[in-house]
């Protein structure tokens, strides 16, 4: 029986994604590209909290001790021989967990940013079946924590100005990388997941798939170490290459 029938059914049971995660396989993907400061405090922290997840860190080429720092975690670790960039180390995750049969998969950031504290909320609507995928928004009430610079801010808002307006997605958060996402979107972006700053067009790729979206207050904490790959000299053109992107991917078909 599906778990929301079975709510249904039990309107007095409340339900608790934590104790439905042992009856899930989940994988966290932990992409990570010079990350050496902060991948394995990051990965003990998942990893105390969640035990019966499995964590993967995909090292997307990195120049520094981000591989040896992450081996001496518990996780998987997938070392890309050169950097793909984040959206060839996500897909790498989707494409190990696609063929190593997980029913969840969930984004996570190796910089520390994503307070995962916030993942019983962000699984709750993929395991119960009211989401094929779930985005960690800065942006909803109670506007907890960091919520990036004001320029940064400006393309964030612009990107949900413009998915709303091309697409039945009403988002917030666009760039959030926190994710979670089921079996049908593991498969679909283990076959094809944008490259450059992907986020923003992934949305609008799950579109194409009629997929349940919906999005998740949670507190984001301010990177520590490392820097961002969007800064202040590049985002312009971000902004014009994924919007180009996201109209491009609008006009696509589902491949059958």
């Amino acid at each position: 029986m599906a778990l929301n029938k079975l709510l249904d059914n039990n309107p007095a049971v409340e339900f608790n994604a934590s104790s439905f995660i042992r009856d899930q396989k989940i994988l966290i993907i932990v992409p990570a590209f010079n990350e050496e400061g902060h991948i394995f405090q990051t990965v003990q922290e998942i990893c105390s909290r969640f035990p019966d997840c499995s964590v993967l860190i995909v090292n997307d080429g990195s120049q520094d001790q981000t591989s040896f720092q992450a081996k001496r975690t518990d996780a998987f670790v997938v070392n890309l021989p050169f950097n793909l960039g984040i959206g060839g180390a996500v897909q790498t995750g989707f494409k190990f967990a696609y063929e190593n049969d997980y029913d969840i998969a969930v984004q996570v950031d190796g910089d520390g940013q994503h307070d995962v504290t916030y993942l019983n909320d962000l699984l709750m609507p993929v395991i119960s079946e009211e989401a094929d995928m779930t985005i960690g928004s800065r942006f909803l009430p109670p506007f907890l924590g960091y919520r990036s610079s004001f320029i940064r801010r400006i393309g964030i808002h612009f990107f949900a100005y413009l998915i709303s307006l091309i697409s039945e997605y009403k988002v917030t958060d666009p760039t959030s990388g926190f994710r979670a996402y089921n079996r049908k979107m593991i498969k679909v972006f283990s076959q094809y997941y944008p490259s450059d700053y992907p986020e923003p067009e992934a949305i609008v790729v799950a579109g194409r798939y009629r997929a349940q979206i919906k999005e998740i207050p949670v507190q984001m904490r301010k990177r520590t170490t490392g820097h961002s790959s969007i800064r202040y000299l590049n985002t312009l053109y971000y902004m014009i290459k994924v919007t180009i992107a996201i109209l491009l991917d609008r006009l696509k078909k589902v491949k059958k």
